[in-house]
């Protein structure tokens, strides 16, 4: 519960409503997930929050480490649907990506999640709990999360309202207390929702485009039929925007598909003037898809065609890909139950 409702439960309970302020300071200042350690609340209202509440805590099935370091952990639901979560160490970033759904319906072609099919969207506890975990996970050692990015499995706006639930509590100084420049959506472009939450949230944008024309668009991601190219880039454009932040479009570059130097400059036409950079993201292989990743000089001359229309390119580095953790891998039975 983001603070409001904890506060508004004690109330009826008959607490103080500072008190709301003190259990979230030990779930997420702390990291407690247990209400008997809650020692500046009487046995009583301990007591009565064993009875009545719970502090998700979901089974980690599985935990991997690549050898760049990332790791991966699986967590299983009660009702045996399950998602993956990562975490990606660069210098003194430790940058976790989540999950916001079991799977994915949008059927984007060369994503590993979309294989999945679709089991249900996940619950803003469940959401939260992958933050928590990794975050007592690192303070263990002595680290600290610093980005959390919503780049897992699923599409985060096709679940806006526990999504919602979500961002109240990693942004909320009652909460983890992140800045908004320290959380991104990513999202495909569900428009009216992407306008929503930037209204409401001053967190940061992860647009995927993956395509520079509609008709490639529309067969790589079935969504571009409903949200178009230029629809999607004109909402990109609305996104209000704090000083000297940009809205990062994702571009998965797929060999002999989407990569070559007229992709480049019809992205470039599409993207002018907006307040955007883009992520080049090297295709990552997986089993299930018949893509292949380009050669590095191919998209070295895609992002260099980008710089000289004066669109600010980069290429992601590939991180843990020896234990399909990175971009478009995520995926597991969600058909298994326990």
């Amino acid at each position: 519960m983001p603070l409001g409702e904890l506060e508004t439960l004690f109330s009826q309970w008959g607490k103080q409503r500072y008190r709301a302020r003190q259990v979230s300071r030990w779930i997420y200042g702390k990291l407690v997930d247990d209400f008997a350690v809650m020692t500046n609340l009487s046995k009583e209202f301990r007591a009565q929050l064993s009875l009545s509440c719970r502090i998700s805590s979901p089974s980690v099935e599985r935990i991997d480490v690549s050898s760049d370091g990332t790791e991966k952990a699986l967590f299983r639901f009660e009702d045996g649907a399950a998602v993956e979560s990562v975490l990606i160490p660069d210098e003194e970033r430790r940058t976790l990506c989540i999950s916001s759904q079991a799977g994915c319906a949008l059927g984007c072609a060369f994503c590993a999640t979309a294989a999945m099919g679709f089991r249900r969207d996940l619950l803003s506890s469940e959401i939260v709990h992958q933050v928590f975990f990794f975050a007592r996970r690192l303070a263990e050692r002595g680290e600290k999360l610093s980005n959390v990015v919503f780049m897992g499995m699923g599409e985060p706006l096709l679940n806006l309202s526990q999504v919602s639930r979500a961002i109240d509590i990693l942004l909320s100084q009652h909460g983890f207390g992140f800045s908004g420049k320290r959380v991104t959506v990513s999202t495909v472009g569900i428009v009216p929702e992407m306008l929503a939450l930037a209204e409401k949230y001053p967190v940061s944008f992860a647009v995927s485009l993956n395509a520079s024309r509609d008709d490639q668009r529309s067969l790589l991601m079935p969504v571009n039929r409903k949200h178009p190219l230029k629809e999607v880039v004109a909402a990109v454009r609305k996104i209000p925007l704090q000083s000297g932040r940009k809205v990062t479009v994702e571009y998965v570059m797929l060999a002999e598909i989407n990569d070559t130097p007229g992709d480049a400059a019809a992205l470039a036409r599409l993207l002018k003037g907006a307040r955007i950079k883009v992520n080049l993201i090297s295709y990552n292989e997986h089993g299930k898809s018949p893509y292949r990743s380009p050669r590095r000089e191919t998209i070295d001359r895609f992002r260099d065609i980008l710089l000289a229309e004066g669109i600010r390119a980069i290429t992601r580095e590939r991180r843990g890909e020896d234990i399909a953790a990175a971009c478009g891998q995520l995926c597991v039975d969600i058909r298994k139950e326990i």
